[in-house]
């Protein structure tokens, strides 16, 4: 890793690299992965509205996810016949994967983890190396590559960098099983973009979902959903390279200078 930025943090305290622009030099990594012959899979959820965002997204994750390296799309989706089959590169697949619709939002998304965890033991752990849950309400604007890849990776979420950063906050209920504590927290992640090994996914999922459930059977819901249970996972179970906000940038928020390159962003959805 390069680290000519001084004007961001560039190590946790536990050492593991916090990726922004001007602190890897993608050549060099890219000599290196090349010779692994890695298969990475994206999951990726179009249900219900959300299907107005699949074309965008599809044409932008072929073009700069990983581009030259076997990348697996895997979309869901509730309308699975809606589906155009684009043009993807040589090296990438897309996979349409039929899933029921919830009535409520929220279901929807605490959903997200149940359906991947039972896809890896199922399916994604004979077929890919490494698995990423991506948002399909965004656009990728420049090349995200092997930077990102590692066991596990947890990406820094765009209101940490704002001065909103306390509407994203981590749920301090302690009825709820994805309360941490006062004082315990380092980072807030967005749970729009993570990933890592498959067996660390598998894990990951699996602890957060069983957390949902048993919030669910006591009658709470977590503040921010699956996303305050990610939280309180990676607390105790330490990325080991974090994207910062450049991979994943909230269009709503107006970016600081330390923000040098967008690489995806959110985009606005039609009401």
């Amino acid at each position: 890793m390069l680290s000519w930025r001084r004007d961001v943090l560039v190590l946790t305290p536990w050492l593991a690299p916090i990726v922004w622009e001007g602190t890897f030099s993608r050549g060099i990594l890219n000599a290196q992965y090349m010779q692994k012959n890695l298969v990475t899979g994206v999951v990726t959820f179009a249900v219900r509205k959300h299907v107005q965002f699949i074309e965008g997204f599809i044409r932008s994750a072929n073009k700069y996810f990983l581009a030259g390296y076997r990348v697996n799309f895997y979309l869901f989706t509730d309308n699975p016949e809606k589906i155009s089959h684009p043009q993807m590169a040589p090296e990438n697949h897309l996979f349409v994967i039929p899933v029921h619709n919830h009535s409520r939002w929220q279901d929807v998304s605490t959903s997200h983890m149940d359906i991947i965890n039972t896809y890896i033991h199922s399916q994604f752990q004979y077929e890919v190396d490494c698995l990423y849950s991506i948002d399909i309400d965004v656009q990728l604007l420049a090349h995200i590559g092997v930077e990102i890849i590692d066991t596990l990776v947890g990406t820094l979420s765009s209101w940490q960098f704002t001065t909103h950063h306390e509407n994203k906050a981590y749920e301090t209920r302690p009825e709820s099983q994805a309360a941490i504590p006062k004082g315990e927290g380092d980072f807030y992640y967005t749970s729009s973009f993570y990933g890592g090994s498959v067996s660390e996914v598998y894990k990951l999922t699996r602890d957060c979902f069983k957390g949902i459930m048993e919030d669910r059977e006591n009658g709470i819901e977590a503040r921010w959903h699956d996303e305050s249970h990610l939280n309180k996972y990676v607390l105790y179970h330490k990325p080991m390279r974090l994207p910062s906000p450049e991979y994943y940038w909230d269009a709503e928020l107006s970016s600081p200078p330390i923000i040098q390159a967008k690489r995806m962003c959110s985009v606005h959805k039609d009401s």
